[in-house]
C-alpha cells in the first residue's frame, strides 16, 4: 500500500513546479548560509539589479518589437517600420517567429547593457557606501541576525529567478521546441499563476489580456467507432471521419454544428449587402461575430469537465450571442455559406498565453485572389485575426475538419 502511494506520488510530481520552487529557495538558502556582509551584499545587489534589468529589458524588447513588426499602425512604430528594408518585412511576414528568435533577443541585449552601464555608475556613488555603514552595526548583533538578513536580502533575487525562468519556459512553449514540455506546463499551478499575473499581460496578444480563458482545454473532439460504441478517444487535431466512425465536436457532429436556418441566412445576406468581393464579405462577417458574440466561460468549464448537456453550434450561438471557439467557427461557416463563400472549419491547437491547447478556427477562399486565408473570430476581440501575418505564432497543427461552398 505504501509502495503504491509512493509510486502515485512520484508520478503526480510536476517537474516544472519542482524547478520553480528550487530556483526560488536556492538563493535564499545560500544567503542564510553565507550570512550578511557588505561585500556579499554588494555582489547580491549587483546580481539583483542585473536580473531586474534583464527582466525590464525583456518586457521592453517584447513590447517594442511586437509594436514595430505586428502593430505598426501609428506613431513612432509606424515610422520605424517604414525604415525597415522591404525584403526584411517580407521575410517576417512569411516567418513571424523570427521576431521572437532574432529581433527580440537583439533588442533585449542592447537595452540590458545600457541599463547596467547606468546602474553601476549610480551604485558606486550612492548605494555601496550605505552598505558599509550597515555592516558595522549588524556585526555587533551576532551571526543569527546576519544569517536571517542574508536570507531576506536574497528574496528579490529569488523572485527575479522565478520570473525569468517562467519567461524562458513560456518562450520555449511558444516556439514549441519540445512538444512534451507543453503537458507539464499546462499542469503546473505555479507556472500558470505566474504566467497569468505577469507573463500574459506582457508577452501575449490582447486576446490573452482581455479573455484569459479564450482558449483552454474546453474544445473536445470525440471519435466513436460504430462497431464499438463505448470506444472513444479524445483528440484535437488530425481527425479523419470515415464510414466507420462518427466524430463529435463538443458533443455534436460537425454537420449539426454548422446547421443554419432562415433567420441566420437572411441576416448574413443583409449584413454583406453592397459588398462586392468575397474578401470584403468575409471580413464583414468576421467583424460582426467578433464584436457581437461573447465568450461563454461557463460553457467552457462544462466542456472541460466532459459535461455535454449544453447547446452547441451556429443556431444557439446566433440567438444567445455567446459560445466557445467551436461555436464561433460554426456560426462563421453558416454565415459564409449563406453568401456562397467557400469556407472551411479548421481544428488544431491555439496558444493561450500559457500553453498549447485544442482550438478551432476557419479558413475562407478568396476567389478574386485565388487563395485561402486564416480567420479566427474567437480571437477577434483581442486583435486582427483576419488574414493576420502573426497567425502562425499562436495557431498550429491545422487540420481541415470540413469544407463547404454553400
Amino acid at each position: 500500500m505504501y509502495r503504491e502511494f509512493f509510486q502515485n506520488f512520484i508520478r503526480n510530481i510536476n517537474p516544472i513546479n519542482i524547478l520553480l520552487l528550487a530556483i526560488f529557495i536556492y538563493p535564499i538558502l545560500k544567503g542564510f548560509i553565507v550570512k550578511f556582509s557588505s561585500k556579499n551584499l554588494k555582489k547580491d545587489v549587483n546580481g539583483v539589479e542585473t536580473n531586474v534589468s534583464f527582466l525590464i529589458s525583456i518586457i521592453l524588447g517584447i513590447y517594442w518589437m511586437k509594436n514595430i513588426f505586428f502593430n505598426h499602425n501609428k506613431g513612432i512604430y509606424k515610422s520605424i517600420y517604414e525604415l525597415i528594408p522591404k525584403e526584411a518585412k517580407m521575410y517576417v511576414m512569411r516567418k513571424p517567429i523570427v521576431v521572437y528568435l532574432v529581433a527580440i533577443p537583439i533588442s533585449v541585449f542592447i537595452i540590458h547593457n545600457l541599463f547596467m552601464f547606468i546602474i553601476v555608475g549610480i551604485n558606486k556613488i550612492t548605494v555601496y557606501p550605505i552598505f558599509d555603514g550597515i555592516e558595522k552595526k549588524i556585526r555587533e548583533k551576532g551571526n543569527g541576525i546576519r544569517r536571517v538578513l542574508g536570507a531576506i536580502f536574497q528574496i528579490p533575487r529569488a523572485i527575479c529567478y522565478v520570473i525569468f525562468l517562467t519567461f524562458l519556459l513560456n518562450f520555449l512553449s511558444i516556439v514549441n521546441i519540445k512538444p512534451g514540455l507543453n503537458s507539464y506546463l499546462a499542469d503546473s499551478k505555479y507556472y500558470n499563476s505566474i504566467c497569468k499575473a505577469i507573463v500574459i499581460p506582457i508577452n501575449s496578444s490582447k486576446v490573452a489580456k482581455k479573455l484569459p480563458n479564450i482558449v483552454n482545454n474546453s474544445f473536445k473532439i470525440v471519435i466513436k467507432d460504430d462497431n464499438s460504441p463505448d470506444d472513444k478517444k479524445y483528440n484535437s487535431s488530425n481527425v479523419k471521419n470515415t464510414s466507420k466512425t462518427i466524430v463529435y465536436y463538443n458533443g455534436i457532429t460537425l454537420e449539426e454544428g454548422i446547421k443554419s436556418n432562415e433567420d441566420i441566412d437572411n441576416f448574413a445576406r443583409n449584413l454583406v449587402a453592397g459588398y462586392g468581393t468575397d474578401e470584403k464579405k468575409a471580413q464583414k462577417i468576421y467583424n460582426w461575430i467578433g464584436k457581437n458574440i461573447a465568450y461563454d466561460n461557463e460553457k467552457a468549464e462544462k466542456v472541460f469537465k466532459n459535461i455535454y448537456d449544453i447547446k452547441s453550434g451556429a443556431i444557439p450561438t446566433y440567438y444567445t450571442k455567446k459560445g466557445i471557439c467551436f461555436d464561433y467557427s460554426c456560426l462563421y461557416v453558416a454565415m459564409c455559406r449563406a453568401n456562397n463563400i467557400k469556407v472551411r472549419m479548421i481544428t488544431g491547437r491555439g496558444f493561450n498565453g500559457v500553453s498549447w491547447v485544442g482550438h478551432a478556427w476557419n479558413q475562407v477562399y478568396l476567389k478574386e485572389e485565388g487563395r485561402w486565408i486564416n480567420v479566427d473570430t474567437t480571437f477577434a476581440k483581442g486583435g486582427d485575426y483576419f488574414d493576420s501575418n502573426r497567425f502562425s505564432i499562436d495557431h498550429a497543427d491545422a487540420n481541415v475538419a470540413g469544407e463547404w461552398q454553400n
